[in-house]
């Protein structure tokens, strides 16, 4: 997650070009956008790509930002629609099937097997397999989960944040929140199944 409160930009300054503050702006932020990127599309190059997409365009309508929203949340959502524009540019065997189904109810949400993973020893869930597993996970969630998962549950953003990032309402974010997590849940539950047989 961004931390706005160590040393907070200077928007006017920033607004006006001043090079001092727009390398701060950059240096403060290009690690949690290129993270974003990344965990969107599994690609170094392409994220290094969205990355320096997002401060071109950052930079270009800076004078136009009008501070409604944190400089980092208007900053995530050109990052996130960065990112989804790479995907839908892929050949389409490669890219994500959107999830069309509503946001204002839970239906379609089931879990067809569900493995209780307590007892694992905690040297499982830090394990470069695990997290290997898990990061396919996440690049098996349709976007639309997937961008609101990894602001919210990986980058840490608040409800509030990852809806006006997303440009979506609170409640469109903790519904797909909860079917990103089920999902994943779902899909870590055949590997730590696996997993908890060896103890």
């Amino acid at each position: 997650m961004i931390n706005e409160e160590s040393e907070p930009l200077n928007l006017k300054k920033v607004q006006s070009g001043d090079p001092e503050e727009l390398t701060r702006m950059v240096q403060q932020y290009s690690d949690p956008i290129y993270r974003v990127a990344l965990r969107m599309l599994n690609n170094q190059a392409e994220a290094e790509d969205v990355l320096q997409e997002t401060f071109i365009k950052a930079l270009r309508s800076l004078e136009n930002f009008e501070g409604r929203s944190n400089l980092s949340t208007w900053l995530y959502r050109i990052a996130v629609n960065e990112s989804l524009m790479v995907i839908r540019k892929r050949k389409p065997e490669v890219s994500i099937i959107h999830d069309d189904t509503g946001d204002e109810d839970n239906e379609g949400i089931s879990v067809s097997q569900i493995v209780d993973w307590c007892c694992l020893p905690e040297s499982e869930f830090l394990s470069n397999e695990t997290r290997s597993v898990l990061n396919d996970a996440i690049q098996k969630l349709p976007e639309n989960l997937r961008s609101v998962f990894i602001l919210r549950d990986i980058e840490g953003l608040s409800i509030i944040e990852t809806a006006q990032a997303l440009e979506l309402t609170e409640t469109n974010v903790k519904t797909r929140l909860l079917r990103a997590r089920m999902k994943l849940r779902e899909e870590l539950s055949v590997y730590f199944g696996e997993r908890m047989s060896e103890y």
